[in-house]
């Protein structure tokens, strides 16, 4: 089945608002009118508001890097789905390695906020990974099985069709290593077979699901080329527009 890839760039804690406006009329200009990839941006709280500004008028999407699952109420320094909705955000990435390792989120947690996400037509990112001792101990699909199982449980077959994965190889995040193409393939593979299980395969088959271990123009067409990866979670390399104009560009040339 074709799945159109997908190119989502994490911003993380960077970019002031006035930064994240040039960086976004950067990629704007630069691919921006696209449609043989999809592209999202993931700028920081404070310029989403000027990033869904700028990005009116092109193909470019605009997504959070993460929200709380209730609606509003007590919880001092949190953002909720209807706050992204009315920036008009279409994405959250959820569970990222961050979140789970230096802010202790768990998988029901994560679930919490993945249910939440779909509620309010907002397309989740749900983010699964291993560290390095749990690869080198050989738990790495037990971990994968673990995160994914849990991140969904309570996600219909029809609310599923919202749901994107990303496999990021916690080991491979910001250190400048990356999983091999055979090695990242392996896992997406899995957790394509998971998802036929949870779901249905047509579903599964449908699924796009992202690696997001320190992709750069250098090794992205060899991953982008692996059956079962259908795009990328992009860090650092989104953070300037020509480095991130090379792996859209990349992904369009996958036949």
């Amino acid at each position: 089945m074709y799945r159109q890839k997908l190119i989502v760039g994490n911003w993380k804690m960077n970019k002031t608002t006035a930064d994240a406006v040039a960086l976004v009329e950067g990629i704007v200009v630069a691919v921006g009118k696209r449609t043989d990839v999809d592209v999202v941006l993931c700028p920081p709280y404070t310029a989403l508001a000027s990033a869904s500004r700028a990005l009116e008028g092109s193909g470019v999407k605009l997504g959070a890097q993460n929200m709380h699952p209730e609606p509003s109420g007590a919880f001092t320094g949190e953002i909720s789905a209807p706050m992204l909705r009315e920036l008009f955000a279409t994405h959250v990435i959820l569970g990222h390695s961050e979140r789970r390792s230096y802010f202790a989120e768990t998988d029901a947690f994560i679930n919490q906020k993945v249910i939440s996400a779909l509620k309010n037509q907002l397309r989740p990112i749900l983010c699964v990974g291993e560290t390095l001792a749990e690869r080198e101990s050989g738990a790495t699909l037990r971990v994968i099985q673990k995160q994914t199982e849990g991140g969904l449980e309570g996600v219909s077959k029809e609310m599923a069709a919202g749901i994107i994965l990303a496999y990021e190889p916690v080991w491979a995040i910001g250190t400048g290593k990356v999983a091999t193409a055979a090695q990242a393939q392996e896992v997406h593979a899995f957790i394509r077979g998971l998802l036929a299980k949870l779901f249905t395969e047509p579903v599964a088959q449908r699924t796009r699901i992202l690696y997001g271990g320190s992709m750069k123009p250098a090794n992205a067409g060899e991953l982008l080329n692996q059956s079962d990866i259908d795009g990328g979670l992009i860090g650092g390399a989104s953070l300037e527009v020509r480095s991130f104009a090379d792996l859209i560009n990349a992904a369009a040339a996958v036949k």
